[in-house]
């Protein structure tokens, strides 16, 4: 649908302070502009009846490497514009293009290709900004980044890829290399969150990193270290440091795989709903039938398998990469960790426009926001997807949907 005015009739509006039942919301320009109890006869745009369904924000996936087959790092604008598109059909409006370690050349690419494709994607989850993974790592926590390309924190290199591109707005790395202070210093200087990632930090190492910046946890409890013993004596990690510090935000791998419930039940209780970003961390995979991927660029990239919903190394001997989706994020912290549905949304919604600075304009039901909502029903399955007051994707036709 091409317009962007509609009016949504009987939903369970999901509002930043409460759930509306059977409330009414109006779009117009695109632009959440009213939201009530009145069923606005007066209004003559299209009219959608949600049927009790809820209407949540767009879902907002803060850490992406690909779908449909494809991976950012295949550097094709093709690519680009069918993962958008694969992911806007399981709830995401707004998502963050992310790579992996690699050579220099390829991650320029990437982030050029990122600027042509942006102004062609009409029709599936919208750029927030780019984020780099890598490659600046521990090599033990290394996961499936490939071990060719991971390296310390080169001013040279890492200025100039900032100086060479504006939409870069997220790196993560591991704050127990050398250089990663000034790298950090670097990064809060240009306006790019500093993340932890791959890393085997103590609790000193992390704080040190936090007060230049790092105040997010990449795919936290993946690639990371706990409590460990050096000389016989313990020190705290990255995952007891995350909860020492009451501001560091989190993002977790909500498949039900990567972490079981108990763990999605630990990050929940203790971090709570405004410090936890739910991430799908999908590879090319996602939205594909189980088998043989590829990890990363097609020519370079690793082979995994694809099975229990989840991609494993060849051997089996650890996980590789997710095949997640939005939607089924929010649907496992329900059903799986037994919390609430507007906890759930919000960790798919507000905190992580929050996180990457665009909570001004999405996140949430607001007057004013981007109309980039979802309908789904009480089992939480996805209904319908919107973007800037467009249906991008939804289970019936478009002309069923609308009255």
């Amino acid at each position: 649908m091409d317009s962007t005015d509609m009016k949504i009739i009987n939903a369970k509006i999901i509002t930043p302070a409460r759930i509306l039942n059977r409330g009414t919301l109006l779009v117009k320009d695109g632009k959440i502009a009213a939201i009530t109890n009145d069923n606005a006869d007066d209004y003559a745009g299209h009219v959608i009846d949600a049927k009790g369904k809820y209407l949540a924000p767009g879902f907002i996936d803060i850490h992406v490497h690909g779908g449909a087959g494809h991976d950012f790092m295949d550097n094709t604008i093709d690519a680009y514009l069918e993962i958008a598109k694969l992911h806007a059909r399981y709830g995401t409006t707004a998502f963050t293009p992310t790579t992996l370690s690699c050579e220099q050349g390829a991650l320029r690419k990437t982030l050029k290709l990122y600027e042509e494709a942006h102004p062609l994607n009409k029709d599936g989850a919208q750029f927030i900004g780019m984020h780099i993974e890598g490659p600046y790592f521990s090599m033990e926590q290394r996961g499936a980044q490939d071990p060719r390309f991971i390296r310390h924190p080169d001013p040279k290199e890492y200025e100039e890829i900032l100086r060479c591109s504006s939409i870069v707005k997220r790196w993560s790395a591991a704050p127990e290399l050398p250089g990663i202070i000034e790298f950090g210093r670097y990064l809060q200087s240009k306006g790019v969150l500093a993340s932890i990632a791959h890393t085997d930090a103590i609790y000193e190492e992390v704080l040190d990193a936090y007060h230049v910046g790092f105040t997010h946890c990449t795919h936290f409890y993946s690639c990371m270290s706990g409590v460990s013993r050096r000389n016989a004596f313990r020190y705290a990690g990255v995952i007891e440091s995350a909860y020492l510090l009451d501001d560091m935000t989190v993002e977790i791998i909500a498949d039900g795989v990567h972490l079981p419930p108990a763990l999605l039940k630990l990050v929940y209780k203790i971090k709570g709903p405004d410090k936890i970003a739910l991430i799908t961390d999908a590879m090319r995979a996602a939205g594909m039938p189980p088998g043989e991927s590829i990890l990363g660029d097609l020519k370079n990239g690793l082979r995994v398998i694809v099975e229990d919903n989840v991609a494993k190394l060849p051997d089996r001997s650890a996980f590789a990469g997710s095949v997640a989706t939005t939607i089924q994020l929010v649907k496992n912290m329900i059903q799986l960790a037994d919390v609430p549905v507007k906890d759930a949304v919000k960790m798919m919604t507000a905190t992580p426009a929050k996180i990457m600075g665009v909570a001004d304009k999405k996140g949430s039901i607001e007057v004013g926001k981007d109309a980039d909502m979802v309908l789904f029903d009480k089992d939480i399955n996805l209904h319908t997807t919107i973007i800037g007051g467009r249906i991008v994707y939804s289970q019936e036709p478009t002309e069923a949907l609308i009255k």
